[in-house]
């Protein structure tokens, strides 16, 4: 009886190290994710920034050409 209780300790021992390092692992890929998804927010954000700016522009660009049009006429 006394050796199964050892053998069954040691292999819970096994399976939690086993369950730790899995742990580790994952959190690594959680960390990485949370990083690559930070970036594509920063990204959307700065590429619909442009994109604002750009909207203002051409419809800046269009007033004037409209009044040129007016004033022209």
């Amino acid at each position: 009886m006394r050796e199964q209780i050892k053998n069954r300790i040691e292999s819970l021992r096994a399976e939690y190290r086993s369950g730790q390092e899995m742990l580790a692992e994952l959190e690594a890929r959680e960390a990485g994710l949370k990083l690559t998804l930070t970036r594509i927010s920063g990204a959307i954000q700065v590429l619909e920034e442009l994109l604002q700016e750009n909207e203002s522009a051409a419809a800046t660009t269009e007033t004037a050409a409209n009044a040129e049009r007016k004033a022209a006429a």
